[in-house]
C-alpha cells in the first residue's frame, strides 16, 4: 500500500546557532511538537541525522534518506554556523492522519507563530507525494517536488493538503481542507 511522504521546508530569519529568544522559542517548540508527532496515528517515520548536531544539516549521515538538499531559491549559509533553515522529511499511512497532525495540537499553534521565525519567501513551504510500500525518499526527492510544486502547483506527483491526490493520481479531499471529492485512502 503507498504511503505519503511529507517535506517541508523554510527559511529562518537567524540561523540555527542564533541565542536569541526567537530562536530559543522555535527550538523549544520544535522539539515538543516533534515528540507529539512521533505518537500520532498514521505517523511512520521522519529523517533523521545518525550523527548531527543543531546546524549541521548538509554534513550530516542521513543513512537510507540521502544527502541533505534544499530548494535553488534557498540563499543563505550552508555551515553549522550559518545555516537558516528547517527542512523536515516524513513518512505518514495516509493523507488524514498527516493532515490531523499538522494543523491541530501543538503544530497548529507553532504555525500559528511560524511569522516570528520564518522569512515569507513567496514559495510553497510543504509538498506531498504517494512513495511504494517500504520505500524511503531522500531529501532529494522532497526538494525536487516542493519545486515543481513551485512551478507547476499541485498535481499527483507534488501536491499540497489543500490540492491533494489520492495513490491513483485523481484529486483527492482531505477533511477541512476544502478541495473536491472524498478523503484519500
Amino acid at each position: 500500500m503507498p504511503r505519503l511522504a511529507l517535506y517541508t521546508f523554510g527559511i529562518l530569519k537567524s540561523p540555527l546557532v542564533d541565542t536569541g529568544p526567537l530562536t530559543r522559542e522555535f527550538y523549544a517548540s520544535g522539539e515538543a511538537v516533534y515528540r507529539r508527532i512521533g505518537r500520532q496515528p498514521g505517523y511512520l517515520a521522519h529523517a533523521e541525522a545518525a550523527d548531527a548536531a543543531r546546524g549541521g544539516l548538509f554534513e550530516a549521515d542521513w543513512g537510507a534518506w540521502g544527502d541533505f538538499a534544499v530548494p535553488a531559491w534557498y540563499d543563505r549559509g550552508r555551515t553549522a554556523e550559518s545555516a537558516a533553515l528547517a527542512a523536515t522529511l516524513s513518512l505518514w499511512t495516509d493523507l488524514g492522519p498527516a493532515f490531523e497532525a499538522v494543523y491541530t495540537g501543538s503544530h497548529r499553534e507553532a504555525l500559528n507563530r511560524r511569522y516570528d521565525w520564518f522569512e515569507r519567501t513567496g514559495h510553497p513551504t510543504h509538498v506531498s507525494w504517494w512513495v511504494s510500500d517500504g520505500a524511503t525518499p531522500a531529501w532529494r526527492d522532497g526538494v525536487s517536488r516542493l519545486e515543481r510544486l513551485h512551478e507547476g502547483g499541485s498535481g499527483p506527483h507534488a501536491f499540497t493538503f489543500h490540492e491533494a491526490f489520492a495513490p491513483d493520481g485523481t484529486p483527492a479531499r482531505v477533511k477541512g481542507t476544502g478541495s473536491a471529492g472524498d478523503r484519500a485512502r
